[in-house]
């Protein structure tokens, strides 16, 4: 034959940790990795990103799950100042807005100065509560307010003395009863007329003494007024007292403050407004209405007036340059905050100090980490985040007020200035619906972080993923892998990777592994991870997630799965496939029969005809019949129709790996000529007969050899495979000491023709042109058969 199976160096690639020096014995010996192995293009996208300040350049990182995107991003922002000389942190608070207490102003301060702004109120707060009663309850204001009053009682008094007197010598006496009223009626000498005394008087003298009376109510009237304007003055001269010394009280404890904070145009304008504020609501610290000073009191932290509170939203720590949050659970409220409510005596309320932070609010000036998949599952947050991009402002609005048409009362706070870089980790499935259904994705998500799945395997990368798995044992605390254990976890990322010439970057599996190992390691008493702890791991992960795999292969023990791994038979050869569950993939063969009987040349795919056959199946059958046409229909049409099928499939079938499969049993089916069934093959070919590669040769390859093992070893068993899958092989010890020792052969083909010719014996004589064969030929003796057939 003129294809020779592979020799067992060619089926998997030893790590011999050439990148690292001699001297090095295990990771011990290893500088520990602070950056993500292998992941250039995403970091210097990451970089870029963050370099950059205008708006819109906020980042997609698109990976598989375990890629390691957060860990890098993290790693980067730890190790790196992203924030350099750009824009400040600042601490934001809300005040009370004097003017509208509905829209609470906001407040920005230095860095780590919101804190103490707020206590610096709250001390101010109890100076004043102490400061006002004492104020108001020493013996100069009381003598001073005592002077105003005795001032108005003496001017009252003269004022009715006077009237009163001017009316007995009229005639008219004037009475002052207790509530107040005031009394005019005509005398008889010292007391007052009786009705039938005055009856008794004159017309003209009972005249005068209406007229005398009405000219007094007149005059009266005009000192009765004349008494409230008095009263008006007195009041607005006893408000002066209270606010001259209110004023004194307040200046002199807030002058510190304004002198503290004159560099904050903010404060100081917050300070100014606050002093007025207290004067007009004194009697918030004097005590006056019981009922008012309990709601004004009424909090939820420190018992100070709530409209002086400060509510500190954001504290930056003054040492901390830049702010990184990650948001794992991304619902409206934690990332826009919240408004809550309080409850007093029954009474249910909210004011600007019960206004919560988000985590947008947290990250202001920094960073925003979180899961594209979260934020698109959570109802109003896609939408919220984009406005607040845009608008590059953080506005506090209620869920309830979004979500319902309904006129509650809430607070609308004044909107805070955001500036945030935000990280949406996902995968390309998410980014490509984004970037298909969301045109404005494109202007928000200008750059794209793209993490690889894996990185050329050379000594360089191997020195370097050493120094990776040393990272993972230092972080972890574990015990130190050895030379030979950190190869090993070497070999087992090539395989990972499906290829010998790369490394999986999927650093979950890697740290994974790592973590069973110890823990294998550690419960042998072991000192040092070693390749046979790596091994005892790996075999422990396969023995918890192999159970499908048992139970396909005891079909095969039972007999219940019909193969022939042995014997030769027309139309029929065993194929490979790859049967995958979530965490776990091996390989199976499985037979393909075909069937001739006379027709117009059609290859009848039974499985598609069952609608058990997928698409890309189909595809694969449709390119074999074109191959088949022009090996044999070149002058005239194949006579003979072919039903081809998968035998006990009884699930869906799709994928092409099996059409050199197929191929191989329709010609033997053409010429009647019987083909090996103590070898298996896979993969895919072109309309020219040209082998494709597939995917999981090494899956399909130890699953031949597991079934050979079941029904019984032969020293020719093996597996045909298309020569561009050779360097994907990273096969088992076993395999590969069988091949060694010529127990089992692995053949790589480049054309369909080579896979007949293993299988049969004979030359395939393919050389031939017009359709032409020599006789002593595979596709000669098919034509004969099919000339015959024409005629």
């Amino acid at each position: 034959m003129s294809v020779k199976p592979l020799t067992s160096d060619k089926l998997y690639r030893v790590s011999a940790l050439n990148g690292l020096s001699d001297e090095c014995k295990s990771t011990k010996h290893l500088t520990p990795l602070d950056e993500i192995v292998g992941q250039e293009r995403a970091q210097q996208a990451v970089e870029f990103a963050m370099s950059i300040k205008e708006k819109g350049y906020n980042i997609y990182a698109i990976g598989r799950n375990g890629l390691g995107k957060r860990t890098m991003v993290m790693r980067y922002l730890n190790r790196h100042d992203p924030n350099g000389n750009a824009n400040t942190l600042y601490d934001w608070c809300y005040v009370s807005n004097f003017d509208d207490t509905r829209c609470p102003k906001v407040l920005k301060l230095p860095a780590g100065q919101g804190s103490a702004f707020k206590k610096d109120i709250e001390q101010l707060m109890k100076r004043l509560v102490k400061a006002f009663p004492m104020a108001f309850d020493n013996e100069l204001y009381i003598s001073r307010a005592e002077k105003l009053k005795t001032q108005l009682a003496q001017k009252q008094e003269n004022a009715l003395m006077t009237m009163k007197k001017g009316a007995e010598e009229r005639g008219v006496g004037l009475t002052i009863t207790t509530q107040g009223d005031y009394q005019l009626v005509a005398m008889n000498g010292e007391e007052p007329h009786t009705e039938d005394s005055f009856a008794e008087l004159s017309d003209k003298e009972q005249q005068t003494f209406e007229e005398t009376i009405n000219d007094l109510e007149v005059e009266l009237r005009g000192i009765v007024r004349q008494l409230t304007e008095w009263e008006e003055k007195y009041s607005d001269k006893q408000q002066k007292l209270d606010e001259d010394i209110a004023k004194d009280v307040t200046a002199h404890c807030i002058k510190d403050l304004k002198a503290k904070y004159s560099k904050l145009p903010e404060i100081k304008a917050y300070l100014s407004a606050m002093y007025n504020d207290i004067l007009e609501n004194i009697d918030i610290f004097l005590e006056e209405s019981e009922e008012q000073v309990a709601l004004a009191y009424a909090s939820l932290d420190k018992k100070m007036p709530r409209r002086y509170q400060i509510n500190v939203l954001v504290h930056q720590d003054v040492e901390r340059k830049f702010p990184v949050e990650v948001e794992e659970s991304p619902n409206y409220h934690s990332i826009f905050g919240y408004v809550e409510n309080a409850t007093f005596k029954g009474t249910v309320f909210t004011d600007f100090s019960l206004i919560r932070a988000g985590s947008l609010h947290r990250a202001n000036g920094g960073v925003l980490m979180m899961d594209a998949v979260k934020v698109l599952e959570r109802p109003y947050v896609w939408d919220g985040l984009k406005r607040a991009l845009r608008a590059q402002k953080l506005n506090l609005s209620s869920l309830e007020r979004e979500v319902t048409l309904s006129g509650t009362i809430s607070l609308e706070p004044e909107p805070i200035p955001l500036n945030v870089k935000l990280i949406l980790f996902g995968d390309y499935q998410t980014y490509q619906l984004l970037q298909h259904y969301d045109p404005e994705f494109k202007e928000l998500f200008r750059v794209t972080a793209d993490f690889e799945d894996d990185m050329p395997r050379t000594d360089t990368s191997e020195e370097q993923y050493a120094r990776f798995i040393a990272s993972i044992v230092h972080d972890g605390d574990m015990l130190h892998c050895d030379r030979k254990a950190i190869a090993r976890i070497i070999e087992y990322s090539s395989r990972q990777a499906d290829d010998q010439h790369k490394l999986s970057l999927h650093s979950a599996d890697i740290a994974n592994l790592l973590r069973e190992t110890n823990y294998v390691a550690k419960s042998s008493n072991a000192t040092m991870i070693r390749s046979s702890h790596v091994e005892q791991a790996l075999q422990n992960q396969e023995q918890r997630v192999s159970r499908l795999k048992d139970h396909v292969m005891q079909s095969f023990v039972t007999g219940t799965t019909l193969i022939d791994v042995d014997h030769q038979a027309i139309g029929q050869v065993n194929a490979l496939s790859v049967i995958a569950t979530s965490d776990y993939r091996f390989g199976a063969p499985s037979r393909i029969t075909a069937t001739t009987a006379y027709g117009s040349g059609e290859v009848f795919d039974i499985e598609r005809s069952a609608e058990l056959g997928g698409s890309i199946h189909s595809k694969g059958v449709m390119i074999l019949s074109a191959y088949l046409a022009s090996v044999f229909g070149k002058t005239a049409k194949i006579p003979l129709t072919t039903h081809l099928t998968f035998e006990q499939s009884y699930g869906g079938v799709d994928g092409d790996s099996a059409s050199m499969a197929e191929v191989c049993a329709i010609v033997s089916a053409f010429s009647g000529l019987p083909l090996r069934q103590d070898i298996a093959i896979t993969g895919s070919m072109n309309q020219f007969g040209e082998a494709q590669p597939i995917g999981g040769v090494n899956e399909k390859i130890e699953g031949f050899f597991d079934v050979c093992a079941i029904k019984g070893r032969t020293a020719n068993q093996g597996v045909i495979i298309p020569q561009s899958n050779v360097h994907n092989l990273m096969l088992r010890k076993d395999i590969v000491e069988a091949v060694e020792k010529g127990e089992f052969h692995i053949w790589a083909i480049d054309h369909v023709s080579q896979a007949i010719e293993i299988f049969t014996g004979k030359q395939t004589g393919t050389d031939a042109e017009q359709g032409i064969y020599p006789n002593d030929t595979v596709f000669g003796i098919a034509q004969t058969k099919l000339n015959a057939l024409r005629r």
